[in-house]
């Protein structure tokens, strides 16, 4: 299929909106994610009590797979919202601390340098049980389909 230049000048506009800004286009639809680097320092922190969030990024694969990832510290004892469950898988790597994490009843604790997965519908929470601060990020894959975290 050739695009003729007419054509292309005529697609640009509707190409830089899908791929310009953060994560999503003024359209509200995730963009196809570009490579990049993500500095820790640079992330932005959005903080609850003792406890921080940082968005790393939030869009769609070349092939159209929906990808989210994002950091948390938790306070000790903190939890970041009640046991739930949703249609997207979740992986959970851990950089500091200690976290019990409780896959449909059944709870295993994970440190430094663990990782947990969490298929689509499986009931899970997690919960800093250590006396320090736990920090990890978290893989979400797949799409929301407008359920709730």
């Amino acid at each position: 299929m050739s695009v003729t230049r007419r054509q292309l000048c005529q697609m640009l506009p509707a190409l830089l909106a899908t791929v310009s800004g953060n994560a999503l286009g003024q359209s509200g639809e995730k963009h196809v994610l570009q490579s990049a680097a993500f500095p820790f320092a640079d992330m932005p922190v959005h903080g609850h009590g003792g406890n921080q969030f940082r968005p790393v990024l939030d869009g769609i694969t070349h092939s159209g797979f929906p990808v989210e990832i994002h950091e948390t510290t938790l306070s000790p004892g903190a939890r970041p919202h009640p046991p739930h469950h949703h249609i997207h898988e979740e992986i959970f790597l851990m950089r500091e601390g200690v976290l019990d994490v409780t896959l449909d009843g059944m709870t295993s604790r994970i440190g430094p340098g663990s990782v947990a997965y969490v298929a689509s519908n499986v009931q899970h929470a997690v919960r800093n049980s250590g006396d320090s601060p736990a920090q990890y990020f978290v893989v979400a894959l797949g799409a929301e389909q407008q359920e709730k975290k």
